[in-house]
């Protein structure tokens, strides 16, 4: 059993399961706002463009109920189907340009770096070439056997 939860610790500290919680959290979060912005925003457009007072209201009642009798109406939910549709659309669209910007963000940030990166190899290829060890030797012995002369 220890070696169970070891393992278990081991999955659930792993950096990719902590960033799929934070992307479940935020999605969550993401659906919240997008379900208001349907609810109140789009969904009163369009029951304006419907002339009714919701897409609730697009709904077809197929059979009507008799509660007195217990009879369920059955109602084919066009409406609420719309609205889910919407939902979709808008959180499909939603990350389409949030991946886009990110994609777009990426590829400016790589040609930003090839660029320093040519930069740098262009003004390493300016310099003009050191001198190796034995040549700095070379012209130590030659300075020494110069001020050696003149002493």
């Amino acid at each position: 059993m220890k070696k169970f939860f070891d393992e278990f610790k081991e999955f659930i500290s792993r950096g990719n399961v902590m960033d799929m919680a934070v992307g479940v959290i935020v999605g969550g979060a993401f659906g919240a706002i997008t379900s208001s912005l349907v609810a109140n925003v789009v969904t009163p457009l369009l029951a304006v463009l419907f002339q009714s007072p919701n897409t609730d209201a697009l709904n077809i009642t197929l059979r009507a109920g008799d509660p007195a009798a217990g009879v369920e109406p059955i109602v084919l939910g066009l409406g609420t189907f719309i609205g889910a549709v919407i939902n979709f659309l808008v959180i499909a669209l939603v990350l389409f340009s949030v991946i886009k910007a990110m994609n777009k963000a990426k590829a400016m940030a790589e040609k930003v770096l090839k660029k320093k990166q040519e930069e740098e190899a262009a003004a390493a290829a300016e310099e003009p070439p050191k001198p190796t060890t034995e040549e700095l030797l070379g012209e130590i012995l030659d300075e020494l056997k110069k001020q050696n002369k003149s002493a």
